[in-house]
């Protein structure tokens, strides 16, 4: 049974894979080249995240990353330099569940992703854009941008913020400037004598985060409130990179300003979201990931959500349709969609909100709120085990069927 995929970034690839194991025939098509400019510079795969990775056989063994073993938290405020807080709450998640926090550089994992979907014989073209569906009984059809029309039993939209299946289903939305901004970068032999740590650094109107993706590299990623900057992760030109290294970020303390002077290259960017979408399908056409419900980065929760719902969707289309040898009815895929509907918008609708309100948080502007800020994030994170007990909350993933027992 075929299945169209529109994008092959995150959710594209993984769900690709999780369809093959059960029959189906997922066909990708990218817009974009195989190795894409402006790919991104790193991504956090969390304990929901790596569980369903490793649905897929080898994969996770493979990563290009680091798993994190420690969080620490500083205020940066030249007026209030303090650690805020520490925790082993990464180590003790991999230790109760065996996955906890894992870093990586996403151009990798993007490739590392694509090569394995191919290498298990699922095909990918890339620079064929889904510019349009076709709808049909008993199978539908998505126009590309070169006027060819391919057809499957369904179409899943897994093409990101900027999506073209979801404009074809719901028309177009603008997407909503949040008013905030993310500079980041990617540096070498930065916290050597420390164990793999995630640090947030909290200043006045700025928030640093970074994490190790690779034994001696660290991502990090400034967020500020200023005005609009466009929606990209290509490289800022050579005058403009200079002008952050020798900047105020540069002189941060406990080791933040390290990383914006020494950084490789770095990247300038805008954070968008679009109206909460209360139905992702349409006929034969559903949407995952970024496509159904784009979040800021503020929770790092993306990609991870995107997972979630490669998961449940197939799962569901095993449940109610175990045979990939006879039709899908129209009656029978939309009563999938609607279920998935219902396991998917309120939990990815919370990560969205609660990614939203952690910004909100983290980047205030004037030195009193500031102080505010960091009295409350100290206070949280001087409770032994809150951190550990959140984490958990909100990275809870039941199985609910895979054929296998966890």
């Amino acid at each position: 049974m075929k299945v169209i995929i529109a994008g092959c970034g995150i959710a594209g690839p993984v769900l690709a894979l999780l369809l093959k194991q059960k029959g189906y025939e997922p066909v990708i098509y990218e817009r974009g080249q195989r190795t894409p400019e402006g790919a991104g510079l790193s991504l956090m795969l969390q304990l929901n995240g790596l569980r369903i990775l490793s649905l897929i056989p080898g994969l996770v063994e493979q990563l290009p990353g680091k798993s994190i073993d420690e969080a620490s938290v500083y205020s940066v405020v030249p007026s209030d330099e303090r650690i805020l807080g520490q925790s082993g709450h990464p180590g003790a998640l991999r230790h109760e569940y065996g996955y906890g926090l894992f870093g990586l550089r996403r151009p990798s994992f993007l490739a590392l992703l694509t090569d394995t979907a191919i290498a298990q014989g699922i095909e990918v073209h890339f620079d064929s854009q889904v510019l349009d569906i076709e709808p049909g009984k008993g199978s539908v059809g998505v126009r590309l941008h070169n006027g060819e029309t391919a057809r499957a039993s369904f179409v899943v939209g897994a093409d990101g913020l900027h999506s073209n299946v979801r404009v074809a289903l719901f028309g177009k939305q603008s997407a909503t400037f949040t008013g905030l901004t993310q500079v980041g970068g990617i540096t070498q032999n930065a916290f050597m004598d420390r164990k793999p740590t995630m640090f947030n650094f909290y200043g006045e109107n700025m928030h640093l985060i970074t994490y190790p993706v690779s034994d001696t590299t660290y991502s990090w990623a400034i967020t500020r409130r200023e005005s609009e900057a466009k929606e990209t992760w290509r490289a800022m030109d050579t005058v403009e990179q200079d002008a952050v290294r020798s900047g105020p970020f540069s002189t941060l303390p406990f080791g933040a300003g390290y990383l914006v002077r020494n950084a490789e290259k770095i990247t300038k960017y805008g954070l968008y979201d679009r109206p909460e979408l209360k139905s992702w399908h349409k006929g034969r056409v559903v949407l995952i990931g970024d496509a159904a419900h784009p979040t800021s980065p503020h929770l790092g929760q993306g990609a991870n959500q995107a997972f979630e719902d490669a998961y449940h969707l197939v799962r569901l289309l095993v449940q109610h349709h175990p045979s990939t040898e006879s039709d899908l009815s129209d009656e029978t895929l939309s009563a999938i969609f609607t279920k998935f509907e219902a396991r998917r918008v309120e939990r990815t609708a919370a990560m969205v909100q609660g990614a939203r309100r952690m910004g909100e948080m983290r980047v205030v502007e004037g030195v009193e709120k500031a102080r505010a800020r960091n009295d409350a994030v100290q206070a949280k994170w001087a409770v032994e085990g809150a951190v550990l007990a959140e984490s958990k909350q909100m990275l809870d993933f039941k199985w609910e069927g895979w054929g296998r027992e966890v």
